[in-house]
């Protein structure tokens, strides 16, 4: 305020002067009292100019603070994961190599003991040599002896000879004895031997086994934190491009109807849908889509939402179709969904479902009716549910996310008890929360199992009513 009144003082100030001193030099004072006020009011421009651009540079910064603290934010839980993560696993590395010692000092002492037995079995043998020479020798004695008898039928014997005669077959008949429980002897040493070999054969398969899972668990990060490959596309030229989509199948079930029965990687068209490259098993009495496959852990399924949309994985080993193209296959209605399952034990078991996935505006909600099989049904009260995975979950958990929490995206209710696409562990983990991770089917309060392969197949019939008949079908199958 003292700044502006400044110049408005000295305005006053110079219309004044001439009424009071009446001389004719007072306009020049005025000019320049005119002449100050300009650049007094220039300089509070030039004030303002500044303010506004300190107050907006103020809020750019307030901004990039905000937004960086944000990306750093996410960054921590982003670690926070991965120590928990890299923590899990060296737990089961550590537990591993625990077993891996035991296992070394157990093959060390059988194969202690195999060498003692060795040594026994050598140094049996050479005392039965020893015996059979000996035999060997008492025959030859007894040969001569009978000569002599036969050389003195005519005459009379001695008691001399009659004693003799009867020393030498005690003898004979004692050596015997000796040489048939020697013989009885390394018979069970040999069986011993087996059965230690028996034992080291089996220690050496769970050394193998334990070195290969422990070679899985250091490559586990890896695997966790790498993206998936895509699927393959397809791909045609355009000049061919018309004439192939009349002619491509809609579906496995077709190609197989036309005489195809090798199983492998075919285009398909399913109902006028965008064509796309699919994996058909042609191993049953019909053509099955597979939408799903497990069975060594290389693909990562712990994927985003447009991951679980549109596929990934190798078609060769692990994939998932995608969403998108599962919806194309199952829009109809008359589906059967075959899902398939292997554990560690190789006892395979499976289950029917007649099968229908809306579209990406209801996010792929499934529903299922369950027709046959020999597994649990823990699905059905699955249906009308929709998919989630870790960027988006739509499941009816409101504390958190249940594809975040247990990995992989599937049909989850309140995190419920079926996940095909979780984590896949060459061992069965000890604890109960890292259980729920893998890849689990079960039903009711059951203790959680991960299993060893899974595939999931989509096939088509004629019309519903043929449903009952054709899921016979699926009972038997290998996995590809």
């Amino acid at each position: 305020m003292i700044i502006t009144l400044i110049p408005v003082l000295l305005v006053l100030a110079a219309t004044c002067v001439p009424a009071l001193s009446g001389k004719e030099e007072l306009p020049d004072v005025h000019s320049e009292a005119l002449a100050e006020t300009q650049s007094h009011f220039a300089a509070l421009d030039d004030v303002h100019l500044l303010a506004n651009g300190l107050l907006q540079l103020g809020q750019s910064l307030r901004e990039f603070v905000q937004k960086t603290k944000g990306q750093i934010n996410d960054i921590l839980q982003k670690f926070n994961i991965f120590d928990r993560s890299f923590y899990q696993v060296s737990v089961l590395a550590s537990e591993i190599k625990e077993e891996e010692e035991e296992l070394k000092k157990t093959t060390v002492l059988l194969k202690a003991n195999n060498e003692a037995v060795k040594g026994l079995s050598v140094e049996i043998n050479s005392r039965v040599d020893s015996f059979m020479q000996e035999r060997s020798q008492l025959q030859n004695k007894v040969e001569s002896l009978e000569k002599k008898l036969s050389s003195l039928m005519q005459g009379v014997m001695t008691s001399e000879q009659v004693a003799e005669i009867s020393g030498l077959r005690d003898v004979i008949y004692s050596q015997e004895n000796s040489i048939m429980e020697l013989l009885k002897a390394v018979s069970e040493q040999s069986d011993q031997i087996n059965q230690q070999q028996t034992k080291i054969k089996i220690l050496e398969k769970k050394f193998t086994a334990n070195t290969l899972a422990q070679e899985t668990i250091e490559r586990t990060p890896e695997i966790f934190t790498s993206e998936a490959p895509t699927l393959t596309p397809y791909q045609a030229s355009s000049s061919a491009r018309t004439a192939t989509l009349i002619h491509l199948p809609s579906d496995c079930s077709e190609l197989f109807n036309r005489g195809e029965r090798v199983s492998g990687v075919y285009a398909i068209r399913p109902n006028g849908s965008e064509p796309f490259m699919a994996f058909c098993d042609m191993s049953k009495d019909h053509g099955a889509t597979v939408i799903q496959r497990r069975r060594d852990g290389s693909v990562n399924f712990d994927q985003t939402w447009e991951k679980y949309k549109h596929g990934f994985g190798e078609f060769q080993g692990e994939f998932w179709l995608g969403l998108r193209k599962i919806h194309a296959l199952a829009i109809e209605g008359n589906s059967i969904l075959h899902i398939q399952l292997e554990d560690w034990k190789q006892g395979r078991r499976f289950i029917n479902y007649k099968f229908y996935l809306d579209d990406a505006k209801s996010n792929y909600t499934i529903h299922l009716t369950h027709l046959s099989g020999d597994l649990p049904d823990p699905m059905s009260n699955h249906t009308s549910t929709m998919f989630s995975t870790k960027d988006r979950g739509n499941d009816n958990h409101q504390d958190s996310t249940c594809a975040h929490n247990y990995t992989g995206g599937w049909w989850f209710i309140s995190c419920g008890h079926t996940n095909l696409n979780g984590r896949y562990f060459h061992m069965r983990p000890k604890g109960h929360s890292e259980r729920r991770r893998g890849i689990l089917w079960k039903a009711g309060r059951k203790a959680s199992y991960s299993f060893k392969l899974t595939q999931i197949s989509v096939h088509h019939v004629a019309t519903p009513s043929t449903t009952s008949s054709t899921s016979v079908s699926f009972e038997t199958g290998s996995f590809l």
